[in-house]
């Protein structure tokens, strides 16, 4: 494998992490649309489409639905009660990238894989960054709420827990299997959402729906998952994953930038430094720095999407 990309594969590199990155002000204004379970229920159903003509990973279905429920059922239910819950989308982007540290956490427990000091490193920091932004779920005018900060952080966690079980997976065309997996979450979630959402709210959404509501679901489903995670593992084929990994670290300030433009959302300075502190823990962790070497670079990140 290479380890110099090519121009046109770094231009693809920066238009996933825009996507991706752009993805949480779609969930935002999907949010507005659709109640959260439906919301997710919808995007795998329509993610879930090119199943129809892909080819099924050599997975037994057990393997695919335990991995579906967790890496894309749980993380986006909690991802998306999370910001309904109060998380706006600038900082749910960021504090999603927590499953960086997570994972390498994870991997040494199920895996028995030993953590490097420079990975415990970006843990200690990251985690410093998390408890400032914390601090700022507070009071009655506060766009964040402590409820709101431990779903998006649980979403991380589900997040890392399906990136150490896909590490045991044989290699695999990722289209595919984000396809197939997409299969799992649809008709569970809609069942989840007639008993907690209520028949009447989900009628209500869907015969009311918007081309605001529709095209948020076929952003979600479409852009953020078929065509992102499509060309994030082309590219994860051309290159080692040191090498695109790195440009992860573009997602949460795509989503910042994002949320700042469309929505006005505000950083005061404390959460400002947080979300700093969490972007330099993954630096730490992700970016070949040789005055920090010991750990591979990129080892224990999966693609920061939302």
């Amino acid at each position: 494998m290479s380890l110099m990309m090519q121009s046109r594969h770094v231009l693809l590199a920066f238009v996933v992490a825009a996507a991706w990155g752009f993805n949480f002000v779609v969930i935002q204004v999907g949010l507005g649309a659709f109640p959260p379970l439906l919301l997710v229920a919808l995007r795998f159903a329509v993610a879930a489409l090119p199943a129809l003509v892909l080819t099924r990973p050599p997975l037994p279905w057990s393997q695919l639905v335990v991995l579906g429920m967790v890496w894309f059922a749980g993380q986006f239910v909690l991802l998306f009660t999370g910001m309904k819950a109060g998380m706006p989308p600038g900082l749910a982007s960021v504090c999603m990238q927590s499953q960086a540290f997570l994972t390498i956490l994870f991997a040494a427990i199920a895996l028995g894989e030993r953590p490097r000091a420079r990975q415990l490193a970006g843990i200690v920091v990251a985690a410093l960054g998390i408890v400032a932004i914390g601090t700022t779920a507070s009071g009655h005018t506060a766009d964040i709420t402590p409820l709101g900060l431990c779903l998006v952080l649980m979403g991380a966690a589900s997040w890392a827990l399906g990136n150490v079980m896909t590490r045991r997976l044989p290699r695999t065309d990722m289209l595919a299997l984000v396809a197939w997996l997409s299969l799992v979450p649809p008709v569970p979630l809609l069942a989840l959402s007639v008993s907690f959402e209520g028949p009447t709210a989900i009628w209500s959404a869907l015969s009311g729906m918007t081309w605001h509501g529709i095209g948020a679901v076929l952003y979600l489903a479409v852009v953020a998952t078929t065509l992102g995670f499509g060309v994030w593992g082309h590219l994860l084929s051309l290159y080692p994953a040191g090498v695109v990994a790195p440009f992860s670290l573009l997602v949460p300030v795509f989503g910042v930038l994002a949320s700042a433009i469309v929505v006005g959302e505000g950083f005061p300075p404390l959460r400002l430094t947080g979300m700093g502190l969490i972007l330099l823990g993954l630096a730490v962790i992700v970016l070949p720095l040789p005055a920090l070497a010991g750990g591979r670079a990129g080892a224990g990140t999966g693609p920061s999407r939302g």
